[in-house]
Order: structure tokens, then sequence, then C-alpha cells
């Protein structure tokens, strides 16, 4: 069960009871803290161990999603003090002590202060203060639970930030997902925004699958796809489920304009699933590491939505390894080792589309379940994409002959409705709903026109 599915098991009227779970949750964070500074001043106060959690209702939103993600205690205060600014920066308030000794705030607490927010904002060295006090070695086990294959950030719940140049990593700020926050305070979870920390945008079509004219060899294997996503899960609990890796790769292949995107959008709508498109301009990096940085943003990110992630001209980033020659060329070859462990590990489907085929890396085309070629339609495609574009309320003037179009000219299926764009504005303009066979001539001119030919 995803953070998606958390949300969608619970009912608006519970929303009292939801608050009051982590609101408990909240008090006993409160508590552990006062008593941790307590005994930090020097004055007697309970450890952690004397100071257990309350009971979780496992009925509430908090609960679920705490025995979702199998937390324990150390998982659930590293949460609820990222949280606690958002929701009861009160409960931080002891933090601000001072060391009369010094004159300022203890360096063990961590945390960042004098911010607009007013409050107090955590920070890793903040959780390893509460959790590891004193002690090297639990402070040690504690930090392994900030690093990237740790719960907490493979399911992009809890981050910590880049610390200022010159600071320890633990200086870094706590910070919780948007989508997290927005889960545990109002019960939904948004769709993300395109950002920084989330670049793709989400595929949306008018269009039903039976609108999609493919040929029997890319048809059959999307009904393999299709069919994965609809019982993957059910797949796992098989004994054939021990021999399988997790998620789905497919790669779709073929000429632009063939349906690619189009194709992967129709799927996701048909299991009602969302699908992104990644923005590789906003994830490649000429700085060397952050590329890896924000692809472990957008991974993280999905799989916390368990959505398709649809990867464009991939071979921007796919792309064969080089020979090392310097640096940039060993980091960039490091880049795509990472993809290939990091696409592997995605639980949900990836879809790859590309123009060149031999332009992706052999290894890589290795690891994928599936691979669809998409191809320029034939004429009974060509037939099926013209009547169509020129459906209702447009009107076929006696001279158009669609037979001829689809068996003369090879164009791909985006060729064909942006002829039918232009000859449908142009009856408009006229002032009719008429298409007249000059209009779709001419829109096929202009077509052939941007590829260098003629007609």
């Amino acid at each position: 069960m995803t953070a998606v599915d958390l949300d969608q098991t619970l009912l608006p009227d519970t929303r009292a009871a939801d608050a009051r779970a982590l609101g408990a949750d909240l008090d006993w964070l409160g508590a552990v803290v006062a008593a941790r500074m307590s005994r930090r001043r020097g004055a007697p106060g309970p450890t952690l161990s004397d100071l257990p959690p309350p009971p979780l209702a496992q009925d509430s939103l908090w609960g679920s999603f705490v025995h979702h993600y199998g937390m324990d205690i150390g998982d659930r205060l590293i949460v609820l003090l990222a949280l606690a600014p958002h929701v009861r920066p009160q409960a931080l308030d002891a933090l601000f002590t001072l060391d009369l000794a010094t004159g300022r705030g203890y360096a063990d607490a961590g945390g960042i202060q004098g911010t607009l927010h007013g409050g107090f904002l955590p920070t890793a060295e903040t959780a390893l203060f509460l959790l590891a006090e004193d002690d090297l070695a639990t402070r040690f086990a504690i930090q392994a639970r900030f690093d990237r294959d740790y719960v907490l950030a493979r399911h992009d719940l809890v981050r910590v930030d880049a610390p200022p140049v010159g600071e320890p990593a633990s200086a870094g700020a706590l910070r919780l997902s948007g989508s997290l926050i927005e889960l545990l305070t109002q019960g939904t979870l948004r769709r993300p925004d395109f950002g920084r920390d989330f670049p793709a945008r989400m595929l949306t079509s008018t269009l039903a699958w039976d609108d999609l004219v493919l040929p029997p060899e890319t048809l059959e294997p999307l009904a393999e796809l299709e069919a994965w996503l609809a019982h993957g899960d059910e797949l796992a609990t098989w004994e054939i489920g021990r021999h399988l890796q997790p998620g789905y790769r497919c790669l779709f292949h073929g000429p632009p304009g063939t349906g690619k995107s189009l194709a992967a959008t129709l799927l996701g709508q048909r299991v009602g699933r969302d699908v992104y498109r990644i923005d590789l301009s906003a994830v490649v990096s000429k700085y060397i590491g952050e590329t890896e940085k924000n692809l472990e943003r957008v991974f993280a990110r999905a799989e916390a939505l368990d959505c398709v992630l649809f990867f464009d001209e991939a071979d921007a980033l796919f792309g064969k390894r080089t020979a090392v020659s310097d640096a940039h060329d060993r980091y960039a070859n490091q880049e795509v080792s990472y993809l290939l462990q990091r696409v592997e590990g995605y639980p949900g489907l990836v879809v790859l589309a590309t123009n060149l085929k031999a332009n992706l890396d052999q290894a890589f085309l290795r690891r994928f379940q599936s691979v669809v070629p998409f191809t320029k339609p034939g004429r009974a495609e060509r037939e099926r994409l013209w009547a169509q574009a020129l459906a209702a309320p447009a009107v076929l003037s006696p001279d158009v002959d669609l037979d001829a179009l689809a068996g003369r000219h090879e164009v791909s299926g985006a060729d064909i409705i942006a002829i039918a764009r232009h000859a449908s504005l142009a009856a408009l303009v006229r002032g009719d709903q008429t298409i007249r066979q000059a209009d779709l001539v001419a829109g096929l001119r202009r077509e052939l026109q941007k590829s260098g030919k003629t007609l």
C-alpha cells in the first residue's frame, strides 16, 4: 500500500480522530524534548526509554502511515521532529534554552534559529541529540537513517537539506516532502506541481483507449503491459514472484508522431495511474553529481505517488556510455550506472521513449521486460486516423478523397492531426464546417515541408 492508498482508505469523518492520534504523538515528542534538555542542563529527567510513545490508533491516518512503513520509535520521532514546525512549533520551544556557561544555545542540540518562522527548525543534529544523546556508537547508527537507501529517504518521507558550505552534514535542516505534509494534515495527497524537486508534468488526454490507432505488433505488448499494471501486485505473491525483480521497465521506440506519449498516457488512464513525463532538461546537470541527486528526488517522489514515469527522448540521458578520457566522462558513465540501478529498483512502471533505439546503451536494453515498436501507420491505420480526425461536426465536401490521401502519403498520426487542424480552421474562417480537398492538400504540403519533403 502506497501513500496514495493510505489516503483512499480513510473517510472524511475520521479527521478528528486522525488529529487526536497525531496530537498524542506530538505530545510525546514535546515530552522527549523537554526531558532531554533537562538532562542536558544537568538536572534529573527521564531518558527516551522511560518515555514510550503512546499506543498507535491503527484506524487513524497517522497510525496507518507509521504501520505501513514499519517505523520504529526512532523513525517515528524523526518524522514528528520534521513535522512539528508545520503543525505544533511550540513542541520544540525547549530547544531554545541557553547554555548559561557560554551564553548561547547548546551546539549538540543543532537546529536553525532566527528565521522568519520564529520557531526552532530542527536539523539532523537535533535528531541525533534526541536519539543518540552522548553515545557515539548510537550516533553512528542513527546517522544511517539519513542515508538515501534508508526508508525515510527512499520513500521521500524525510530528507536532510544540504548544509551551508563548510558546515557538517548534520547541520542540514530536516524536511518533509510537501505531499507528506499535506497527507498528514489534510488527509489527501495532492498531485505535485512541476518544480525543482519534481521536474515532471502529468500527461493527460481527452482521448480514450479505443481512439488509439496502432498495428497489432504494437498493441500486443501494450496489452501485456496493461496486464502487469493490473495484476503485478498479485503476481508478486505467486511462487514466480520470488524470481522477479520489482517493477516493470519498458521501451517505446519509433519515429516522432507515432503515438508513444499518447499510448503511455492512455495506458495510465486505463488502469487508474497518473503518468508523469520527466523534463530531462531540468534533470540533467553540467555539475558533477547533480544529475544523480535530481533523479533521486524524482524516483523517491514517484514511489510515494505510485505513478508511471515516462522518459521521452531517453537516449539523452540513458545513452551509450563513452570511453573515459577525463573526469567528466567518468562521472557521466557513473550516472548511467546509477540510473541502471535506480530504474531497476523502482517498484512501478518506467517507460522510456526514443526515436532511435540504436542510441541506447545495450546494457540497459537487456534490462527491459518489454520493447514496443512504434512504426508509422500503414494504409489501414491511416484510413482510421483520417476518419477520426475529420469526424462530425466536420462535413467533407464531395471532392475529398480520404482513400487516396491514406494510400499515397505515408504520414504519421501526428501529421494527420496537424493537417486536419489546418483544414478545419480554414473551414471555420470561411464561416462553415465543410472540409475541402484543397484545404487538406494545403495542410499536407505544410507538414511535408517541415521534414524537407515536397508534395
